[in-house]
């Protein structure tokens, strides 16, 4: 089977352990264990017998969720089958200005949805070499006229955080704005960075979000963007008229609105990424700090190697960095599990790890 770019494919996992998928341990997707809620699932039940109409083009009942949530207007919301979906509809309107700047190492997809477009791409790298200056002294770019820029925040695979008032500063000096707030959720709202209260007054600004990673709904495919109504309405002439299902509509609404649920999962996040990256680090690995579900982990030997023998021993997957250019085979990222989970993948990388030859400087053996 073809190595996939992203985390999450079981069924490759699968075929390299020789298991079934069910067997395999997930640390490459960064999805909330937690869930999916209980309300996520009631509401799926509850709404069953939707499926024998065609779902709502406007989204109407989630959009007034997501306005009741981030206190928005509805008119301001696109849902969509997945915040990738409507990361290409951003990507498209980024095509058509001279050049759009990203941060690398960068998600894949960013990749993949401007170059579908033609748009041409300026990159600007990022030092996430471990005890080098922190995500916070990274400096803001600077560019011309009719130009934007695509960013993550927090910032994946590094996990670090950026100030609002850096992309504030941003927003003055670039066309389009485009922050992917995919893991935003992941911090209590005191601690959020997010640029959403914003967006009413800059036109330039695009914020996404995903419901998936949060709420531990990969399956639906459910995420949203907040922008100018202009902007959104001419994405929505683009795009199919039914981006977003009946049952993913239900469950976005529930989950929304089921505050025990986000707060258990606040309560769980910190103890659990401390105790991962505390054990990273006792068996000589160099886990990058960061404030999402995931972390970023320097490695002395061939990361392919280690994730084929952990899948082969453990039928553990981690999420190889190969779809990162910048990062290569040096790197891993793991998404933060329960506290047993942790454990269970910091028992088998003992195991393992010693087996593995080391990589000089220059990444040979």
């Amino acid at each position: 089977m073809k190595r996939p770019l992203h985390g999450g494919n079981l069924s490759w996992a699968a075929h390299l352990a020789g298991c079934e998928p069910g067997e395999v341990l997930d640390f490459s997707a960064s999805i909330n264990p937690l869930g999916p809620p209980a309300s996520a699932l009631a509401a799926i039940k509850c709404h069953l017998g939707d499926l024998s109409a065609y779902p709502d083009p406007a989204s109407t009942a989630l959009r007034q969720a997501i306005s009741e949530f981030h206190q928005v207007s509805a008119d301001w919301i696109l849902p969509g089958n997945g915040s990738a979906e409507l990361l290409t509809w951003a990507c498209r309107d980024l095509a058509q200005l001279r050049a759009t700047h990203v941060l690398v190492p960068a998600f894949s997809d960013y990749h993949r949805a401007l170059t579908a477009f033609s748009a041409v791409v300026q990159v600007h790298a990022l030092n996430v070499e471990p005890g080098l200056p922190t995500f916070q002294d990274w400096q803001p770019l600077l560019s011309g006229p009719n130009a934007g820029l695509l960013f993550n925040n927090p910032h994946n695979p590094t996990g670090g955080l950026l100030g609002r008032e850096y992309l504030l500063a941003c927003l003055d000096q670039f066309e389009l704005v485009v922050v992917d707030e995919a893991f935003m959720d992941f911090l209590p709202v005191s601690d959020q960075q997010s640029l959403l209260d914003e967006v009413i007054n800059h036109q330039n600004l695009v914020i996404l979000r995903s419901q998936t990673k949060f709420y531990s709904l990969p399956g639906l495919r459910l995420g949203y963007a907040v922008a100018h109504p202009d902007r959104l309405a001419r994405w929505q002439r683009w795009r199919d008229p039914w981006s977003v299902n009946a049952l993913a509509t239900a469950a976005g609404t529930a989950v929304l609105r089921d505050q025990a649920f986000q707060q258990r999962t606040w309560d769980w996040l910190p103890p659990a990424r401390a105790q991962l990256f505390t054990g990273l680090q006792q068996l000589g690995l160099q886990p990058l700090p960061g404030v999402a579900n995931y972390l970023l982990v320097a490695a002395p030997c061939s990361v392919t190697a280690l994730q084929q023998l952990l899948m082969q021993e453990a039928r553990i997957l981690i999420r190889d960095c190969i779809s990162f250019p910048e990062l290569g085979d040096r790197y891993f990222r793991v998404a933060v599990r329960t506290l047993a989970e942790n454990q269970q993948l910091l028992q088998a990388l003992a195991a393992v790890l010693p087996r593995l030859p080391r990589l000089s400087g220059d990444g040979r053996t």
